[in-house]
């Protein structure tokens, strides 16, 4: 009797080990799920925002301009970052500082980006600590699984109400 309880106990500490081995992989190495802070990516992500991203596609050197990311930061490792990949390696960027100066960057250096957060007026990114190394690259945000979006009008109006 005692031999089949033991049993049954290592047998369900079995399941719980591999599918606990199965999660981990999967959100160590092919996506995540990310909670949103700060101001610097508003309007497009807010705080509390909840995003999945793509962890493999960074890994493959397959970033696109354009692609929201997830990174460590360059000045502060134990905090993440999430901003906008501006420029990749090689390309040449006009830099719009934050001070309102103009300055100009020739080109991104090999295996790094430039990036930038949509809320340029309150965001710290490429412009302050220069480009990235893509190696700091956690993850592309694949969609924003929170809140939801939702549709506030009618599909028959073509304009919100007035008032």
């Amino acid at each position: 009797m005692w031999r089949s309880r033991l049993w049954d106990v290592l047998s369900a500490a079995g399941y719980v080990i591999k599918w606990g081995v199965i999660c981990h992989v999967a959100l160590e190495y092919v996506a995540g799920i990310v909670i949103c802070e700060g101001e610097s990516m508003e309007p497009t992500l807010s705080t509390g925002d909840i995003i999945l991203t793509d962890q493999i596609t960074p890994r493959l050197g397959q970033l696109n301009r354009g692609d929201i990311v997830v990174a460590r930061s360059p000045r502060k490792p134990r905090e993440h970052i999430c901003k906008r990949v501006i420029a990749l390696s090689g390309d040449s960027i006009a830099i719009n500082r934050l001070d309102g100066t103009l300055a100009s960057m020739p080109i991104v250096p090999r295996g790094h980006i430039w990036v930038e957060g949509d809320n340029s007026s309150n965001s710290a990114d490429s412009r302050d600590y220069g480009p990235i190394p893509v190696g700091l690259v956690k993850g592309r945000v694949m969609f924003k699984i929170w809140p939801p979006k939702i549709n506030m009008y009618p599909s028959s109006c073509s304009d919100p109400p007035k008032g």
